[in-house]
């Protein structure tokens, strides 16, 4: 099994903050290794660093690693733009998936699978091809002509993030809270998509970040990491996220001396 992706020390602000000119690091130091085909479950309360993690690891603007280093596939992007790290192979889905009113899901899916693999297919070419893993997701065959979430339900907004997830081809998928606002009815769906992707793809390396056990019951990582206070302050297997459904955070709190729930912004 050869290394997909490694995170070494990072810490992270962000970049344009108004709570001063130096509000300090949200991220303090936090170190992962993911290898092929792993799943990897990252959970803390709110105010850890979860969000900031995932939007720092695939580059976004709005973030500034401020020490460390990422890698992927060996080589160093610690400063490679969102568009580099995605066609190098990096994914990220959105906790918030934003509406773009005027773009329909076939024509994003068009223009980042040009920018992702270099391939020019016509929107008909993309709509046949694409066909099966809406089958798959269980989704309407109009769903593409649709704009890109607007006026999708959560559950819609979710599995749209898979269905770019299956047809972009990642190496390394970055789930940023999937299971937020969904019942479990829509969770189970997500998450069945999810289990689809990586039958296909095997080697694909997913990081998911989560609040709850729920998504963890449907997915089962191989590795869980607890964050808080921007750290990685334990790891372990599954058995770690019982532990936290049985008794929560607070003895994790305690025991780093992290801050008060809520002192930092996530």
């Amino acid at each position: 099994m050869s290394e997909l992706f490694r995170v070494e020390g990072v810490h992270a602000a962000p970049a344009d903050d108004t709570r001063g000119s130096d509000p300090g690091d949200i991220l303090r130091g936090v170190d992962l290794v993911v290898n092929d085909g792993e799943i990897h479950a990252i959970m803390g309360p709110n105010g850890s660093g979860k969000s900031t993690l995932g939007n720092s690891l695939m580059g976004s603007p709005e973030y500034e690693i401020t020490a460390g280093r990422v890698f992927f596939r060996g080589d160093d992007v610690t400063k490679w733009p969102v568009d580099e790290r995605a066609k190098a192979g990096m994914f990220l889905a959105f906790q918030y998936p934003q509406e773009i009113p005027g773009v329909s899901v076939i024509q994003f899916l068009r223009q980042a699978l040009s920018a992702r693999k270099g391939l020019d297919l016509s929107v008909l070419e993309l709509r046949l091809s694409v066909m099966e893993w809406m089958t798959r997701l269980g989704m309407d065959s109009s769903f593409v002509d649709r704009y890109l979430n607007e006026g999708f339900s959560g559950g819609e907004k979710k599995r749209n993030e898979v269905l770019q997830m299956a047809v972009l081809e990642p190496e390394l998928a970055i789930l940023d809270e999937t299971d937020s606002g969904l019942d479990i009815d829509a969770l189970r769906i997500v998450a069945k998509g999810i289990r689809e992707v990586r039958a296909d793809r095997s080697d694909l390396g997913v990081v998911l970040i989560t609040h709850y056990q729920r998504l963890l019951d449907e997915l089962t990582p191989d590795h869980v990491h607890v964050l808080m206070n921007g750290r990685i302050v334990a790891s372990g297997g599954m058995e770690l996220a019982e532990q936290l459904e049985r008794e929560g955070y607070e003895s994790f709190r305690e025991l780093t001396g992290a801050a008060p729930s809520g002192a930092i912004a996530e």
